[in-house]
């Protein structure tokens, strides 16, 4: 059994992720060691090219690893993350599907695969995450 009892009960402790939920991204499912989390992008999305930001991509691969992990142990921390983008952001949604490859004693890793609306890979963010 997880942390949160239901789908609500997450969403309500997540809004408490301000800058993700600020910036519009939004907790869409979670299960045992899994989540996945979405973001409808905008125009306050993109830097001075005209791009999406990667920080974008980055907060929201991290607040699906924050929803799978503190869901499967309450509290986990990054400890460390590592991101690949892979292909370009352009418009539509965005999601990001966690899941734990290792849930240790003291630490866990999570992969998060960022894709668009087509299922185009977009980033691959791996975190591990400390136990405290």
């Amino acid at each position: 059994m997880g942390t949160f009892s239901s789908l609500e009960e997450a969403r309500e402790y997540f809004k408490g992720d301000r800058f993700a939920t600020d910036s519009g991204m939004v907790l869409d499912e979670f299960g045992d060691g899994t989540a996945s989390c979405s973001v409808e992008l905008g125009e306050g999305h993109r830097n001075a090219n005209g791009g999406i930001m990667g920080g974008v991509m980055f907060t929201l691969a991290d607040f699906a690893f924050a929803v799978a992990a503190n869901n499967k142990h309450m509290p986990t921390v990054a400890q460390q993350v590592s991101i690949n983008y892979l292909n370009a952001a352009k418009s539509g949604r965005l999601t990001a599907k966690a899941s734990c490859i290792k849930d240790g004693r003291s630490t866990c890793v999570y992969n998060v695969d960022v894709t668009d609306d087509s299922g185009r890979d977009i980033a691959r963010f791996t975190a591990t995450g400390f136990k405290l």
